[in-house]
């Protein structure tokens, strides 16, 4: 047996016995897996839903879909690719409902961007730095929620989180070689968009107006009635 089997197999097992374990009323299991997976499928949610709250709340109903469920795990695929699955799955449901919805009563878009968190994510990082970032990942997020929910799915598997082409492909239920090029042209679609950000940031490098203007200058006419 190889290395690479031996570590699949084994994997299968461990799988199988947490699901067991779950299913059996496993409280301390359950919360263990869902720490292990958390920020995975939710990224996974984000990424179709572009709500962090509906992200939220689409996560917890994938969960507890997961908790009844689990017995019925029988591990042809990886536990975390299940889950992912399950969220994408609930996922594709809330969209549907909201479609329906939105036919019969106006909805309010929920996508607006939520307020740049400006707070330190490491308690050594200058407060300015700490903006800048905030400032730089609203921004990314904002241009990927601009992507086709095609493209922006596999750039979050792919580059966010660093899933595998054919782990993707697994999940998704796609070709690898669609993986490889969705993800392509996702990058590429992002890269022009930030282009066009910095091109249009050029204009306004070192400003200088308003009272900063008026300040040097009222500092001029002074120096010259001494």
């Amino acid at each position: 047996m190889t290395t690479d089997v031996a570590v699949s197999l084994a994997t299968q097992e461990d799988d199988l016995s947490i699901a067991r374990r779950i299913a059996a009323g496993d409280r301390v299991a359950f919360e263990r897996l869902m720490r292990l997976n958390n920020r995975r499928l939710y990224r996974l949610a984000r990424a179709v839903l572009k709500d962090p709250t509906e992200a939220d709340d689409a996560l917890q109903d994938a969960y507890l879909s997961a908790y009844r469920s689990l017995q019925q795990f029988r591990g042809e695929a990886a536990l975390s690719t299940w889950l992912s699955r399950l969220v994408l799955n609930e996922c594709t449901g809330r969209l549907r409902r909201h479609h329906r919805r939105e036919n019969v009563i106006p909805m309010v878009s929920s996508t607006n961007r939520p307020d740049v968190d400006t707070v330190p994510d490491n308690d050594s990082d200058l407060p300015d730095q700490a903006i800048g970032r905030a400032q730089l990942r609203d921004l990314l997020e904002h241009k990927l929620d601009e992507l086709p929910e095609p493209f922006r799915l596999v750039f979050v598997m792919r580059s966010v989180e660093e899933f595998s082409v054919q782990d993707t492909a697994q999940i998704l239920d796609i070709p690898e070689d669609t993986v490889r090029s969705r993800h392509f042209r996702a990058r590429s679609l992002l890269r022009e968009a930030l282009a066009q950000e910095i091109d249009l940031a050029e204009r306004d490098v070192f400003e200088f107006g308003g009272r900063h203007c008026d300040g040097v200058i009222a500092r001029v006419l002074a120096r010259l009635q001494k």
